[in-house]
């Protein structure tokens, strides 16, 4: 049986002759391979991502425990001081790409410094 090759979005589906038009997911699984495209991939990402943040307490006391500055913070995330000042102050949020990297930031000083992510636990070193 003779394959046709049917445009879906960045991919080929191949279908069988006698059935032009038809795109079946099953046909199309058993006859090729279609790679996930970079538009799927970062879906994925997005949905897999980790981005939350911790209480306005602990990103302070996080960064308190590694002896960082705001300023030294928002030189890390590409940021001004003031809006890391806003961030844990809680008077805005990081958009995406910021709250990405602020995040994984907040997330490796939490493994390195464990106790500073309790709740009322002290600002002080």
């Amino acid at each position: 049986m003779e394959q046709i090759g049917i445009s879906y979005g960045n991919t080929i589906v191949l279908v069988p002759e006698d059935r032009p038009g038809h795109v079946s997911f099953q046909e199309s699984l058993s006859t090729v391979e279609v790679p996930m495209s970079d538009p799927l991939r970062r879906i994925d990402a997005l949905v897999e991502e980790d981005n939350s943040l911790p209480t306005l307490q602990v990103r302070r006391q996080l960064r308190l425990a590694a002896g960082l500055t705001q300023s030294e913070v928002a030189e890390a995330i590409g940021v001004k001081r003031l809006a890391v000042t806003r961030w844990e102050a809680g008077a805005t949020q990081p958009h995406r790409g910021n709250r990405l990297a602020y995040a994984h930031l907040l997330r490796r000083l939490a493994e390195k410094y464990p106790a500073a992510t309790m709740e009322g636990a002290s600002d002080e070193r």
